[in-house]
C-alpha cells in the first residue's frame, strides 16, 4: 500500500509540474496565437529570482514565490511593447522567430550573470514517512495545491471577470472588438503579461525540487509545447487534460526505465495524439476554453 501511494503521489507532482509549466504558455498561444519560444527563459527568471531573494536577502520562500511572478510578468510587459507588438499582424513564424532570439539572448545574461551553475535551494516542509519510504510535502502537496488553485484563479478570470470577456472577444475577433470600444493593445499587453508572470511563478514553485541553472527552461520547453499543442483548441481545460495525460505517461514510464525514456515516452504520445486528432483532444468540447 506504501508503494501504491509513493507511485500515486509521484505521478501526481509530475502532472503538477506539467500543468505550472503549461499553463503561461497556454495562455499566450491559445489567446494571442503567438509562439512564445522563450517562455522557457521566463520559467527560468522566475526560479533566479526565487533562489536569489531566498539565499541572499533571506526572503521567505512563499513572498519570493509572487515576487517571481512580479518580476516575470514586468519583463512580459517590457518584451511585449518592444517586440511583440509590431508582429500582430505579421505571420505566425516572425512571432517564433524573434522570441527564439529573445530566449539566446536571456539565456546568454544569466550565463554572464550567474554562470553555468547556480547554488540551490533546499524544500522546505520536510518529508513524511511512508513505511520503507520518504515522501516530500512540497512534492506531494504544495505543487498539487498550488496547480489547482492557478488552474481554479484562471477560469475564474477568464469566466467572470470584464477583463476575462474582453480577453477572450479580443482573440476571437480583434477587429469587432476594436469597434466596439476595446482599446485591444491594453488588452493584449495584460494578456502577455499575465502569461509570462504564471511562467514565472512556475519557475518560482518549482525553484526548490529542480537544479536551478540558465538551461533550466530548455529542459521544461518541449514538454510544456507537447501539453499546449496537444491540448487543443480549450487552451486552459485542453492543456490540464493534456498535461494529466502525458505528465502520467512520463512518470510512470520513468519509474520503469529511466527519466530520459519518461520523456522521450511523453513526446511519442503527443505524436500519436496529434496524428490521430490533429486538432488536439480538446477539439470536440463544446466550450473552447
Amino acid at each position: 500500500m506504501s508503494a501504491l501511494l509513493v507511485i500515486g503521489s509521484s505521478i501526481l507532482t509530475s502532472v503538477s509540474i506539467l500543468v505550472l509549466i503549461s499553463l503561461g504558455l497556454a495562455l499566450i498561444f491559445g489567446l494571442m496565437k503567438i509562439v512564445n519560444m522563450a517562455h522557457g527563459e521566463f520559467l527560468m527568471v522566475g526560479a533566479f529570482t526565487v533562489v536569489s531573494l531566498v539565499r541572499f536577502l533571506s526572503v521567505p520562500l512563499w513572498i519570493a514565490v509572487l515576487l517571481a511572478g512580479v518580476v516575470s510578468a514586468a519583463l512580459g510587459a517590457i518584451v511585449e511593447r518592444t517586440l511583440i507588438r509590431p508582429l500582430y499582424k505579421l505571420r505566425l513564424v516572425d512571432t517564433l522567430l524573434v522570441t527564439f532570439g529573445l530566449s539566446l539572448v536571456l539565456f546568454q545574461l544569466a550565463v554572464d550573470i550567474f554562470g553555468t551553475t547556480s547554488p540551490g535551494i533546499s524544500t522546505p516542509l520536510g518529508a513524511v514517512r511512508l513505511g520503507d519510504y520518504s515522501l516530500s510535502v512540497y512534492s506531494a502537496i504544495v505543487l498539487p495545491c498550488a496547480a489547482f488553485v492557478l488552474i481554479a484563479a484562471l477560469y475564474l478570470v477568464f469566466t467572470k471577470t470584464r477583463y476575462g470577456l474582453l480577453a477572450r472577444a479580443t482573440a476571437q475577433n480583434p477587429e469587432m472588438a476594436s469597434a466596439l470600444g476595446v482599446f485591444a493593445p491594453r488588452v493584449n499587453l495584460l494578456t502577455f503579461s499575465l502569461g509570462c508572470g504564471i511562467a514565472g511563478l512556475a519557475g518560482g514553485l518549482i525553484a526548490p525540487v529542480v537544479a536551478v541553472s540558465p538551461s533550466l527552461g530548455q529542459a521544461y520547453v518541449a514538454q510544456a509545447f507537447m501539453a499546449v499543442v496537444t491540448g487543443g483548441p480549450a487552451f486552459l481545460m485542453g492543456s490540464v487534460a493534456s498535461s494529466a495525460l502525458l505528465g502520467s505517461i512520463a512518470n510512470i514510464v520513468s519509474q520503469l526505465l529511466t527519466t530520459l525514456w519518461g520523456v522521450a515516452a511523453l513526446l511519442m504520445a503527443a505524436m500519436f495524439i496529434i496524428r490521430f486528432m490533429p486538432r488536439g483532444i480538446s477539439a470536440s468540447w463544446a466550450r473552447k476554453f
